[in-house]
């Protein structure tokens, strides 16, 4: 019986003990692990929990141990808890025992080893090296297993797969000649369809869901959702305009995403998905945060023959179309204005939430020049300016940026009639002309050019007064009424019934019968007209008669009207 206060070398110290107790534990635990990992004894395990791939077991082990969801057909509906049957395979580099559901046995003999290749079944093998052209593989007789069908590929990596246990299936066997040949490929890759196929039928259309980017193409992103690929297209990235995915994204990104879209095609299923549906669109915010007539600034993103998309804000674009580039000159294409990238002040013209479209003016951010021309360009204001087109019915003034006025063909000449602008005027000319009328609704103005050239008829009005007694030819007579020509395109109102109606003085024409002849009396007129001497004219009582040369008495000239009224004197 050992002193109680003396120290027995035998009996460690607590802690040395309790350290002795986790080694011999660890190393239990090991040697039982190493019972199980031959695939001949099953274990009774419990679901501890399941993740998006793997399905932990609690096998009453120190670690738990792991299984793939590939394991499992997409019927069975795990859950912590549930009780599986499990055989232990060996460990992974994170410390769990990787299971299997199935005994994965290694052939002892060559008749176990073609019960095994006639059944296709899955056996356990140890890579005992690297040989050329593959891998030297212990599955109970010395196999060959061909580089391709490895799963590897990578030097470094086949190298570490020397000394590891690996599943594999007998594709090749030759009793006779010792041959045995097997794959390992073959293994990963029914496992990689069954995850996929079963990952496929879980996915549905509107599932948001966690995945992870694998690989960029300019087009969109190819995301991995667990074992199946989807397409995030570069529209469906941000509701902001990106170029390339590789602006924002990187592959080994984890991002989450919408499931927008499964189609069939054959044996294939192809998956697309969104992340700007997860984000707020901007839209929301629109009406409450842009109104009618505000004046803002953006950058131009594109620019069409139509018009310039300028983006305000992420995912917020206006287009200013072409009509709404300038006020003075007429915009064919879009790129004469603006360019991509620059920056532009613009009114907001339109906001359309439903079809969430903005229209934005780029010349009304600079001022509407037509404000202010009643004031600047008044009716009876002479300008000057120059040509911009020509039509057949008139050409076209400009006043100033954006103020354009309108020649009409009529109000070109007072000399002579025109029957084309082309005649006398051309693009460029600068001309000088009268404002007679002004349309600000309609934004119209006219112009007269022949307002501002001095006539004989304006001479005419200068030279006399009222009361004057000048000399002219009646030309046509209508009631009371007559048409008098007091010179070369000067013509006059007479009222017959005032004046000397009966008593007037006349001269008889030679030809009677109210007819003139003109080669006659051109050089008495051309005499007489701009004297207007009433003394050289013989007198001849009784009324006027087309044709007669009387003698009128000025009673009314209007410079502005340019009209004339006369009496007979």
């Amino acid at each position: 019986m050992s002193n109680p206060g003396v120290p027995n070398p035998e009996i460690p110290e607590f802690e040395t003990a309790t350290e002795s107790f986790d080694e011999i534990f660890a190393q239990y635990e090991k040697s039982h692990a190493r019972k199980q990992e031959d695939g001949s004894q099953q274990l009774e395990g419990t679901v501890v929990s399941v993740s998006v791939d793997s399905v932990f077991v609690d096998i009453g082990f120190k670690s738990e141990g792991i299984l793939p969801l590939t394991a499992f057909t997409g019927s069975e509906a795990l859950k912590p808890g549930d009780r599986l049957r499990v055989s232990v395979k060996g460990r992974d580099l994170d410390g769990y025992y990787e299971l299997s559901r199935t005994r994965i046995e290694q052939p002892k003999d060559w008749s176990a080893l073609a019960r095994v290749f006639a059944e296709k079944a899955v056996i356990a093998g140890t890579v005992t090296g690297l040989i050329k052209g593959g891998f030297s593989v212990d599955v109970g007789v010395r196999a060959f297993m061909p580089a391709s069908r490895s799963g590897v590929r990578d030097p470094a990596e086949m190298a570490k797969l020397v000394g590891q246990e690996i599943r594999c299936r007998i594709i090749k066997l030759d009793e006779a000649d010792e041959d045995v040949v097997v794959d390992r490929r073959v293994i990963a890759e029914e496992e990689e369809r069954s995850t996929k196929d079963r990952r496929s039928a879980e996915i549905k259309e509107g599932d948001v869901v966690n995945g992870t980017v694998r690989s960029l193409a300019d087009y969109g992103a190819f995301v991995d959702l667990g074992g199946v690929d989807a397409l995030l297209h570069v529209g469906e990235i941000a509701w902001t305009r990106i170029h390339k995915p590789a602006d924002v994204l990187t592959v080994g990104q984890e991002i989450e995403v919408k499931v927008l879209k499964i189609t069939s095609e054959g044996d294939k299923r192809r998956i697309s998905v969104s992340a700007k549906q997860l984000q707020t669109h901007p839209w929301d915010a629109v009406p409450e945060k842009y109104k009618l007539g505000e004046r803002v600034r953006g950058r131009v993103t594109r620019v069409m023959e139509f018009g310039a998309f300028v983006e305000l804000e992420p995912g917020i674009e206006g287009l200013i179309h072409v009509s709404e580039m300038s006020w003075g000159k007429r915009v064919r294409i879009a790129s004469d204005v603006v360019k991509p990238g620059e920056s532009v002040d613009a009114v907001i013209l339109s906001v359309n939430p439903t079809e969430r479209r903005l229209g934005l003016g780029l010349k009304q951010a600079l001022g509407d020049p037509w404000a202010e021309v009643i004031d600047k360009f008044a009716v009876g204001t002479a300008i000057a300016g120059p040509i911009t087109s020509i039509t057949k019915f008139g050409a076209f003034v400009q006043l100033a940026e954006g103020v354009e006025g309108m020649v009409h063909v009529s109000e070109i000449s007072a000399e002579k009639r025109v029957n084309h602008p082309q005649e006398l005027l051309r693009v460029g000319q600068t001309v000088k002309a009268q404002v007679v009328a002004i349309d600000k609704s309609k934004r119209q103005l006219r112009l007269s050019m022949k307002q501002l050239v001095p006539t004989g008829l304006d001479e005419y009005i200068v030279e006399r007064k009222v009361g004057d007694v000048v000399t002219g030819r009646v030309l046509e007579i209508s009631g009371d009424q007559a048409r008098a020509e007091l010179g070369d395109g000067i013509q006059a109102t007479c009222n017959i019934n005032s004046g000397k109606s009966a008593q007037g003085s006349a001269e008889k024409i030679p030809l009677g019968q109210g007819k003139v002849d003109l080669s006659a009396l051109s050089s008495m007129l051309n005499a007489r007209w701009k004297g207007g001497a009433a003394g050289s004219v013989s007198t001849m009582p009784g009324a006027p008669q087309a044709g007669q040369v009387r003698s009128f008495r000025i009673t009314k000239l209007d410079l502005d009207s340019k009209k004339i009224e006369v009496e007979l004197a």
